[in-house]
């Protein structure tokens, strides 16, 4: 089966066909990031428009890319949720409207599940079952994954998402907009040992995460190193240093809460996913932790740990050749838990 994904979600318009005998033919990725980096965050109207302007030009690249005529797409497969409504709309409408002009069948897909199921993109991909930490603008859920659909939610974040707290701690140190990598690119200046953060929620038992408080932390040192009357005078090293000590402690809390996942279930198998699990540290300290642990540790390159339309197409497509299709209705969920979604094969209540 030859299926078209379609990812508009947010801020970045992803196409991509996926075959599921050839793997992946062509993928192609618009990051909407000047657009709204002068406002220093997402403006939900102007992400749908911008989704509009660039998905049917896309969706003709990775045709062409791809060497597949519309003609020859068995399915096509979009984003539903969670998401900005009015983004969702725009795949949702262009995948639906594209299907009935085809007579192929559609399957509005679960962002977070493209997500979990990215590394099935690579060459070695994990197996079932394992422990997941989806890390992402959005959410942090540590889940355990016994196959598609198959998700027990183990932990999440009670308050802001990692990435979120990474957002945010770089509007605070004054880096440009999305603050998330530049973090992480500052923290490489920065000096060990100088800030020392702490771990939320790791002196408790159970697997939830917390990191308002660590913003609050992160506020309280930035003030505590500038003079009431110079705040301008904290310096990039200064920052840097900050940067590293808060980076360390968000990888330090999902290493003590991964290992504890992973003691708690018995696998031996941890699979990263999403935005944050590009993070060069992050995935070094993971690797350190479950070699101890004697279990393995898997991503996805990183063009697919952030939104994209590859991760789409595969999963709708494991959905679609379950025989899952959508109903008449276009339905998108801006708030869609992923525990909700059915096991393959096995429709979800209309």
């Amino acid at each position: 089966m030859r299926v078209l994904g379609i990812e508009t979600s947010c801020d970045e318009t992803g196409v991509a066909v996926y075959d599921s005998a050839d793997g992946l033919l062509a993928d192609r990725l618009f990051s909407q990031v000047d657009i709204h980096a002068r406002f220093g965050g997402v403006v939900p109207e102007l992400a749908s428009r911008d989704h509009i302007r660039k998905a049917l030009p896309l969706i003709h690249e990775v045709l062409q890319a791809a060497n597949t005529p519309l003609s020859a797409i068995d399915g096509i497969a979009y984003t539903a949720g969670p998401g900005l409504v009015g983004a969702l709309l725009v795949g949702a409408s262009i995948g639906r409207a594209l299907g009935m002009s085809l007579g192929v069948p559609t399957i509005g897909v679960h962002h977070m599940e493209g997500h979990l199921l990215a590394p099935m993109l690579e060459a070695q991909p994990p197996e079932f079952p394992f422990v997941a930490l989806l890390v992402s603008g959005g959410h942090t859920q540590l889940v355990r994954v016994d196959g598609i659909g198959r998700y027990s939610l183990l932990g999440e974040s009670l308050d802001d998402a990692a990435g979120e707290a990474f957002d945010k701690v770089g509007k605070m140190l004054d880096l440009e907009y999305p603050g998330g990598p530049r973090v992480a690119a500052l923290a490489l200046e920065g000096r060990p040992g100088l800030y020392q953060f702490p771990r939320p929620m790791t002196n408790r038992p159970g697997l939830d995460f917390s990191f308002s408080g660590l913003k609050t932390f992160v506020r309280n040192t930035l003030a505590a190193a500038a003079s009431a009357a110079a705040p301008e005078a904290v310096s990039r090293q200064d920052k840097a240093d900050i940067a590293f000590a808060f980076e360390d402690a968000v990888v330090q809390t999902f290493i003590i809460k991964c290992r504890r996942a992973l003691q708690q279930t018995g696998l031996n198998t941890l699979v990263i996913a999403g935005g944050v699990s590009a993070n060069l540290a992050l995935r070094a300290g993971l690797q350190t932790m479950v070699e101890k642990e004697r279990a393995q540790l898997f991503y996805a390159q990183p063009r697919f740990c952030t939104d994209n339309g590859a991760m789409i197409a595969y999963a709708g497509c494991q959905r679609l050749l379950a025989g899952e299709t959508d109903s008449l209705a276009l339905d998108v969920k801006p708030r869609w838990p992923l525990s909700s979604l059915p096991p393959l094969g096995q429709s979800a209540p209309q």
